[in-house]
Parts: structure tokens; C-alpha cells; sequence
């Protein structure tokens, strides 16, 4: 594996991990949002509970990401940025408006619990964020970005702002709204709040798996390029997606919230795992390849070795604030 390979997997972990972590934090942002019943109030407790200590810090994947894909692949980045300007502003935008807001609520005058304007930022800027980013992602993904020359020739339009950008938006709320009530079922494992959060995460796995399905059967019509790499390359990654998704439904069903945090986990890396393989080793199919829009050899060696030393670091820092707050409901 070439050092612009090795950079290109690392990054792809990075962005696994932020899906993982902050998409979490997104999906509780949609149950702060739809909060509802008698325990309403304590619904939004247990979000900003399990959110407080760490959501600042799973936002740091995206951080990692974006500095290493400017770094090593300059290129990309340029077509990237201005390709998809207008749901990655909408989407930063998003996410500093829910930090924002979570924080103010959090320190405001009224406490968090109870519905506040503050908290209805919150809420709406975490279902806006994941749908542009999601429809960015099926923009690249679908092939919509074309590139000749070294310029952009597509429409700033171009993947995103299309129905199946739009039912790939709708497909990442649906998941992180999963990861988050599958998240919280753990973290209130034993009280009154748990039934509420299993019913919610059942409700998610059933709108992620329809989406999903519906953006696989779509694909070779409306996403030709998508088809080819999850029938392809990704299609092992695909197979595993289609065989865990009932193994996560059932451990939730079954009210297994531990088992089911490790299945839903494994389900968004499979989804990321097949659209990694798939298109591999294209970043930008089908115009931009790994090697061909790779920065010079020195920046790529010293590159890794930032990261060698970054994550002796980095590693055990994360650790020790996911030990030192979250304890054993490690989310």
C-alpha cells in the first residue's frame, strides 16, 4: 500500500469514527427535538447527560479529516469545496448553531428539560446537518462531481440537490437517530427511560432499513456510479450490511441494548465500509483517483508521521475522557 493509500484508509477510518461518535450526537438532537410523553423533560436530560462531556471532542474526527484530506490530496479539497459549497456551509452552519445552542441552553436561565427556543435550534440544527452532509455524500459517491482539466465542470447543483441526495439526507438522519437511541437505551439501561428510547431506536432502525433498501434499488437508475461500487467492490461489505441490519432490530427488540450498541455500530461501518470499497481507489469517482490527486511524496511521509505521533497522544487522551465521564456506560 502506497503512502497516499495509507492516508486515504486512515482518513476513511476518521470519517467512520465521526459517524460513529458525533452522528450520535446528532441523533440526539432529533430526540431533544421530539421529545415527547410525560417524560419528556427527562428524555432531554438523559441527551444532554450523555452528551455534555464528549460532544465537543467527537467533532474532532471531522477536524482530523478535513486537515488531512487538504494536506494530502489538495486537489480533491479544491473540487470538494467548491462542488459541494452550499450544503457544506449549510451543514457547518448546522453544527455550530446546535454547539451553540446546547451550550446556552445548558448555562441559560431555563434549565435543561423543559422546551425552550434554545432547544428548538438545538433540535433543527442536528436534523440539518446530517441531511447535507448526507446529500453531499451522495453527490461524491453517485459520481456527480465531475472534474476535467483539474477544474469543476459539474453544476454546484450537481448530486446533492437531486431526490436521491435527498433520500441519502433523509438516510443519514434515520441513522444517527438509531446510533443516538440505541446510545441512550444503554446509558438508562434499568430506569423508567429505557422502554422510551428502545421504542425510539426501533422506530429508526425501521426508517433507516426502509431508506436504505430504497437507496440500494435506486441506485443503478438514479446513481449508476453508487451501483457499480456496492455491487462491486463493496458488495462483501453490503452483504454483511443486509445480514446484521436484523441481528441490530432484533437485539433492540429483544431489549439487549448493550448487544445492540456493538450491531448498530457495525451496521454504519459496513454501510461506510461498502461505499469505501467500492469506489476504491477513486476519492472523487469517477474523475479523481487516490494516487492522481495525492500531494508530493515529502508531504505524504511527513504527513504520516504527524499522525504516528498525533495519535500516541490523541489515542490515549480520548480514552481517558470516555473513562473518566462516561465510566462503564462507554457510548
Amino acid at each position: 500500500m502506497s503512502a497516499a493509500e495509507l492516508i486515504a484508509a486512515v482518513l476513511w477510518l476518521a470519517l467512520t469514527a465521526y459517524a460513529v461518535l458525533a452522528g450520535a450526537d446528532f441523533g440526539g438532537g432529533v430526540w431533544d427535538l421530539f421529545a415527547t410523553g410525560p417524560r419528556a423533560k427527562d428524555q432531554r436530560r438523559a441527551v444532554a447527560d450523555a452528551m455534555g462531556p464528549v460532544w465537543e471532542a467527537n467533532h474532532v474526527w471531522l477536524i482530523f479529516m478535513i486537515t488531512g484530506l487538504f494536506t494530502a490530496f489538495p486537489s480533491a479539497f479544491g473540487i470538494l469545496s467548491l462542488a459541494l459549497y452550499v450544503p457544506f456551509t449549510i451543514a457547518m452552519t448546522g453544527i455550530v448553531l446546535r454547539g451553540a445552542a446546547f451550550a446556552f441552553r445548558a448555562h441559560g436561565r431555563e434549565a435543561v428539560g423543559g422546551a425552550s427556543r434554545w432547544g428548538l435550534v438545538f433540535g433543527v440544527a442536528s436534523v440539518i446537518a446530517p441531511f447535507f452532509l448526507g446529500a453531499a455524500a451522495a453527490a461524491v459517491a453517485s459520481g456527480s462531481v465531475r472534474v476535467s482539466g483539474g477544474s469543476l465542470v459539474s453544476g454546484f447543483e450537481a448530486g446533492w440537490a437531486t431526490p436521491y441526495g435527498a433520500l441519502v439526507g433523509a438516510f443519514a438522519i434515520s441513522i444517527c437517530a438509531y446510533l443516538a437511541a440505541t446510545y441512550l437505551s444503554v446509558e438508562t439501561e434499568g430506569t423508567d427511560l429505557e422502554p422510551d428510547f428502545r421504542r425510539r431506536a426501533i422506530a429508526a432502525a425501521l426508517a433507516s432499513a426502509v431508506l436504505g433498501l430504497l437507496g440500494v434499488v435506486l441506485a443503478p437508475a438514479l446513481a449508476p456510479e453508487l451501483a457499480r461500487a456496492l455491487f462491486g467492490r463493496g458488495l462483501p461489505f453490503l452483504a454483511l450490511a443486509l445480514l446484521n441490519g436484523p441481528l441490530a432490530l432484533l437485539a433492540v427488540w429483544r431489549s439487549r441494548p448493550r448487544w445492540a450498541r456493538i450491531a448498530v455500530v457495525a451496521q454504519v461501518i459496513f454501510v461506510l465500509g461498502a461505499w469505501a470499497a467500492g469506489q476504491w481507489p477513486y476519492l472523487v469517482p469517477p474523475d479523481l483517483t487516490i494516487a492522481g490527486s495525492a500531494a508530493p511524496a515529502a508531504t505524504l511521509s511527513g504527513q504520516l508521521l504527524v499522525y504516528l505521533v498525533g495519535m500516541l497522544v490523541l489515542g490515549p487522551s480520548l480514552w481517558l475522557l470516555f473513562r473518566v465521564f462516561k465510566g462503564g456506560q462507554l457510548a
